[in-house]
Formats: C-alpha cells, structure tokens, sequence
C-alpha cells in the first residue's frame, strides 16, 4: 500500500504539523509501508495531482487548508482516500459557530455569540471566553474579566481573523477526549484531564511546551461522570459526521459537560493528547497510525 503523508501547510499551525508528521514518518517506516512524505507549501497546489498516485492520503495538516474542508474536498474531487473526517464534517467542525449551531441540540455548550465589530462590552457577562471563529492550537482565545480586555481582545481578534466568538466561561476541570475507528466501530479512549501549571488554561504555550502542564490520565472521575462525558462526546462526533479518529474538547463542571469543539486533524507529536490516550489504552503509536490507516478504508462501508 502506497501512502502520501501530508504535513507542513500554510496555517499558523504549521511546526506543530512538521512535528507531528515527522512522528508519523518514523512510525509509517516502522510499520513497512511504502510512503512518500510531502512537506505542503504555497505551491503544493500545483502538483496535487501526484496524490492520485497513492492508495491513501495520511493528512496531519493542522489549521487551515488541511482541517477546514479544503484539502478534503479536493481529494474527493480526485477520488483519493484519505484520513479523518470528510470535507462537510471537517468545514462544520473547523469553524466554530457553525459547529455550535449544528450541535446545539445535541451536547451542552455554553452560551455564544459571534461578532464581527468592536463592541464596549461582553454580550455575556463576565468571565468570558474570546476566539477566532475558525482557528486552532486556542490560536487567539483570551479570558478577559473587565471590559479593557475584552475591547482589548476582541480588537486584536477581528483584525488577525476577521470574525469572532464571544461565550460564557465555564471554570471546571479541562477534559480531552480521544476518539479512534476501527472495524468494530467508535472506540472512546481513556479520558484525559489537563492542569496548566502556570497558565490560566490549555492554551498553545501550555499545550506545546514541555512540563507546561500536568497529564491527568485517566482523568479522576467517579464512574458516571466518566459514562456521562463519554456519551456526550461519541453524540458530538456522531452527529458531527466525524470519522477516523479525533479530539473533543470540553469542561467538566458541576455535574454536567460543556462541550467546546471537535478536532478531526488531532496532533500527533510527543506531546499531543490523542497518543497519550491511546497508549493508556494499551494501542502504542505504531499501532495507532495503523489504525487511523486503516480507517480510511471504512468510509462508504
């Protein structure tokens, strides 16, 4: 079987998607496959045609072109297999508001609004939560408690994104959870809990920097409260339309999970929370790329 890994591109996520496809090359060479790793720029677009070479896309681009529906749908329109989620789930679950309104009746979000100009003061109270619409890595999320900052906040996200979300924020307890596809169907994995040690919450720094923040796996929770996350989370992914393998992000408080977003390109470096997952479920990353391989072939089955 021939693979095209896909790593790099354009969006402001591109090191974390060199570290992560640098992983699963050595994984990829490992397991045998004959693969060919792509390093995507600019000017990918060019030779994307080459793809219609292989049997299956491995696709780890992070951020945009390669999470948002783009690089999928161009893969459809060349017939080509390929990881993850299809080209409508991967639009719906890169931008935010969308996902919100497509899941509202689904899971718990906490209250939303976009907004696309300056405004005096937060829609919904304070704390809230302020970030771009369609981003990733929390690229552009702020917790602000006064007005100043969310001004400040929303000023500098409308002129880097252009549109943006304002919610409620939630104090609780950060909890990830990892969803894999196999032949026997969706496998939930082990759930985990993030504590930032020094920062307010899970951002880019907490997430990419070592020691930044203490893994909680599994996450401490009675038996119910972890049944109750996992049945949120597999409805989200479901009815998102999610396949192959993700992330769901949310906030475990006061007996109830509020649900945040779904990543259907989750990263895959040493320090990424979906391998961690899976090893405490025993799969080792070898194994897991395996997986996610294989998964690809499960679409239109």
């Amino acid at each position: 079987m021939r693979v095209a890994l896909l790593m790099g591109g354009i969006s402001r996520e591109r090191e974390i998607s060199l570290k992560s496809g640098e992983r699963v090359r050595k994984a990829l060479e490992k397991l045998g496959y004959d693969y060919v790793a792509f390093d995507v720029k600019e000017d990918f677009l060019e030779k994307i045609s080459i793809l219609k070479e292989f049997d299956v896309v491995f696709n780890v681009l992070h951020g945009k072109f390669g999470e948002d529906g783009s690089l999928q749908s161009i893969l459809d329109f060349l017939g080509v297999r390929y990881t993850g989620s299809d080209a409508f789930s991967s639009m719906v679950c890169f931008d935010k508001l969308l996902t919100y309104r497509f899941l509202k009746d689904f899971v718990k979000i906490p209250t939303f609004t976009e907004i696309n100009k300056p405004l005096g003061s937060s829609p919904v109270g304070y704390p809230c939560v302020v970030k771009p619409r369609r981003e990733g890595s929390s690229i552009g999320v702020f917790i602000c408690e006064t007005e100043e900052e969310f001004q400040k906040a929303v000023e500098e996200d409308l002129r880097r994104y252009g549109s943006v979300i304002v919610q409620e924020y939630v104090p609780g307890r950060e909890i990830t959870v990892s969803i894999i596809e196999t032949e026997k169907g969706f496998e939930v994995l082990p759930l985990l809990e993030l504590r930032p040690k020094k920062r307010r919450f899970y951002d880019f720094i907490a997430k990419y920097t070592k020691g930044e923040t203490e893994f909680l796996l599994p996450a401490p929770l009675e038996p119910q409260e972890v049944e109750l996350i996992k049945r949120a989370s597999l409805s989200a992914f479901v009815e998102a339309g999610c396949r192959g393998f993700g992330r769901v992000d949310g906030i475990f408080y006061n007996g109830d999970f509020y649900f945040l977003e779904i990543n259907t390109v989750p990263g895959l470096t040493e320090l990424s929370d979906l391998p961690a997952s899976a090893k405490a479920a025993g799969i080792e990353f070898e194994e897991l790329i395996d997986i996610v391989i294989r998964s690809a072939f499960l679409k239109g089955e």
